[in-house]
């Protein structure tokens, strides 16, 4: 019994012991990632690329299984069945013509193969122009899959610089709560002692504009945690998952802005929907030539070997004589098959042509809205930059103006209202100056993705 209680206190000891070492482990740290790293982790965690991989590997086989039609082409039959008996002396010296056809008590078994060989000598494109339509359309695929990488990366560039966005207003108003907090406790420090400048009113109006601005740190609040959770969720992270993204801020580096024109050539170089549509064309063109190939015979080598035995039919060795049940021949030939459906291969090429046009006008529709696209997000991002100056000039400005008022109210020289005002015009402004940071980042993002550079930034 006492070694028993030994035991128990030892293995509770241990126990205690480990529960101190585990509660002394620091907490995991948190994830600390750059925009450029949401963007890798998102490529890496999304499903449609996934998808994309997969109908790479769909097409990957649809070309082996074209290239496999060069090959011999073998096809095996083997039976197992009854058989009539026979014998050489129903044919010798006489044939007699009054044997049973079929009798229960005349049968006996037989088995046999039989084995065909093809293997195509010319086909009229038949074989080839498949295999060129498939290599293109793994081609367009991965176009494809390149197309929807680029997307994934907006949207990252979106859900991250939301983020930074949700950021800057919170710690905006934030700032505007200090100032008024300060300037309540201000003004009921003159109230109390007698002061002229200050009345209740001006309490009232502190009052509300703090009101005010506790509501717009909810919404801060909100988008900031809405942009966390698509980013999250962009990335594949669980939704209680630690994320930090550094003390990065909004800014804007002076950088020199290419031309439109160099965009726009960059965009019809690099767009995978511009590689996707000239791999489609060149697929849909082999796909014609490979409808118009039934209109062609195929020239083909066969083999064919045949194989039958059974031990109650004895074999005739006469080459006018064939017993299926029991014999062994072989043979080779140069052979043509050739199918005529009566329309139905011209409604077959008519098809594979219009895909092709289809194609050329989708040729057209990028050709002419590509570059449109490309101007409209490159005129967001000149208006953002100039949008940019103007506003942060503003916001300086009146942030002078909030801070004379402040003191101009703690001297005693002047109204609450004027406070107000300021407060008013610089949030106002210094917001709108963030904004325009965000509409910089986002025109210069959708630019990457226009061009395919998604990894470039004009920050660097």
């Amino acid at each position: 019994m006492k070694s028993f209680l030994c035991i128990c206190m030892a293995v509770g000891a241990l126990f205690a012991v480990a529960g101190v070492a585990l509660a002394a482990e620091p907490p995991a740290p948190k994830a600390v990632l750059t925009l450029d790293d949401c963007i890798r982790m998102a490529l890496k965690a999304a499903p449609e690329l996934g998808e994309a991989q997969s109908d790479i590997a769909l097409a990957t086989s649809k070309l082996d299984e074209a290239k496999s039609y060069r090959f011999p082409k073998l096809e095996l039959t083997t039976l197992v069945g009854p058989a009539p008996i026979a014998y050489k002396d129903s044919i010798t010296p006489v044939i007699k013509t009054d044997e049973t056809l079929f009798s229960i008590n005349a049968l006996t078994w037989f088995t046999s193969a039989d084995a065909t060989i093809i293997q195509p000598l010319y086909t009229f494109g038949k074989i080839s122009e498949n295999m060129k339509a498939a290599t293109h359309g793994i081609e367009v695929d991965r176009s494809r899959k390149e197309q929807r990488a680029n997307e994934i990366v907006q949207k990252v560039h979106e859900y991250y610089n939301g983020l930074l966005l949700a950021r800057e207003m919170k710690e905006l108003v934030l700032e505007v709560q200090e100032i008024l907090v300060n300037a309540r406790e201000k003004a009921q420090k003159l109230l109390d002692q007698g002061s002229d400048t200050v009345d209740e009113m001006d309490l009232y109006k502190l009052d509300a504009f703090s009101g005010v601005a506790a509501k717009y740190l909810e919404e801060a609040k909100k988008g900031e945690a809405l942009a966390l959770a698509a980013l999250k969720s962009r990335m594949g992270m669980p939704a209680d998952a630690q994320l930090e993204t550094g003390n990065e801020r909004l800014v804007i580096v002076d950088v020199e802005i290419p031309s439109l024109k160099s965009y726009i050539e960059s965009a019809r170089l690099r767009r995978p929907e511009f590689h996707q549509i000239a791999e489609g064309l060149k697929a849909r063109a082999a796909l014609v030539e490979a409808a118009k190939a039934n209109y062609y015979p195929d020239i083909f080598l066969g083999g064919l070997f045949s194989w039958a035995y059974s031990d109650e039919r004895d074999r005739i060795k006469n080459p006018y004589i064939y017993d299926q049940f029991n014999h062994l021949s072989a043979g080779i030939a140069l052979g043509a098959r050739w199918k005529l459906d009566f329309g139905i291969t011209g409604a077959k090429v008519a098809g594979e042509r219009a895909q092709y046009n289809r194609l050329l006008s989708t040729r057209e529709f990028a050709d002419a809205n590509v570059p449109l696209q490309v101007e409209k997000y490159y005129l967001d991002l000149i208006e953002a930059r100039n949008s940019a100056t103007a506003s942060r000039g503003a916001y300086l400005n009146a942030k002078k103006w909030a801070v004379t008022a402040i003191a101009n109210f703690d001297f005693g020289l002047g109204p609450a209202k004027d406070i107000f005002e300021a407060l008013q015009a610089y949030s106002s402004m210094r917001a709108d100056f963030f904004k325009s940071i965000y509409n910089y980042r986002i025109a210069a993002a959708n630019l990457d993705y226009a061009t395919n550079e998604p990894l470039r930034s004009l920050e660097k």
